[in-house]
């Protein structure tokens, strides 16, 4: 069993940026899929980006392509999102997740643990 935790959201305006951070307790990332997740107020939570232990693939939603980056430190355990040009639409709380077995990546019922999500707020 792994425990995830996230870190680094806060308040930006707009085209600004945040990194998030999600670290791997009582476990190793090796054997996961790590993916972010978001969800705003009213909506159901959706896929941001993945990023497979098993070949380094990565994957995006369209809506985040260009600005955000996902990446990995195996020596640190931890997974990062690296968000950049933020829009007040990407305002939610984020999580993260990991997954043992990924057949789709945006599909949350997927994925075996979570964090606890950490709030992302743009302002216009």
């Amino acid at each position: 069993e792994v425990q995830l935790v996230e870190s680094g959201g806060g308040l930006v305006q707009a085209g600004g940026s945040l990194r998030l951070s999600c670290a791997a307790l009582g476990s190793t990332f090796d054997t996961y899929a790590i993916g972010w997740f978001r969800q705003a107020p009213g909506k159901e939570r959706e896929g941001v980006s993945t990023i497979s232990s098993w070949d380094g693939s990565t994957y995006y939603a369209d809506s985040v392509k260009g600005r955000f980056t996902i990446s990995s430190d195996n020596a640190k355990n931890t997974v990062y999102l690296q968000m950049n040009s933020l829009k007040p639409e990407d305002t939610a709380v984020y999580y993260c997740a990991a997954a043992v077995t990924l057949f789709s990546w945006a599909n949350p019922d997927e994925y075996d643990y979570w964090g606890q999500g950490t709030q992302v707020t743009v302002s216009s």
